[in-house]
């Protein structure tokens, strides 16, 4: 068997190069008008008072930081201080420091 060498390749035209730029351009342009005209706007760009009550917060840099201090305390608070987490199942918060102590208590007296 003979073989036959492989024919040389044809080089592409710049006019088949230009409508493939081109048809790639204007699938871009649809995909992103498609896209940016059904994408719902970003929290912070809406006025606050348009916004339901879970994400005002997130509507300009000064309520997000006002937001961040309040849940910083509370959490604060809530870290040093007694109270119930679940009643019914008999889940209780507690101080840090005294939980520290209590699980020292606890698995240092199993040795």
């Amino acid at each position: 068997m003979s073989e036959e060498p492989a024919p040389a390749p044809r080089p592409a035209s710049l006019l088949a190069v230009a409508a493939i730029l081109v048809l790639l351009s204007l699938f871009w342009v649809l995909a992103v008008g498609v896209y940016a005209r059904h994408r719902p706007a970003a929290p912070q760009n809406e006025a606050p008072e348009n916004l339901p009550k879970e994400l005002a917060w997130k509507a300009t840099p000064e309520s997000r930081r006002d937001y961040l201090a309040d849940l910083r305390e509370k959490q604060m608070n809530q870290a040093g201080s007694y109270g119930w987490v679940d009643r019914k199942a008999g889940v209780v918060r507690l101080p840090v420091e005294r939980a520290m102590e209590l699980v020292v208590r606890e698995y240092g007296s199993r040795k």
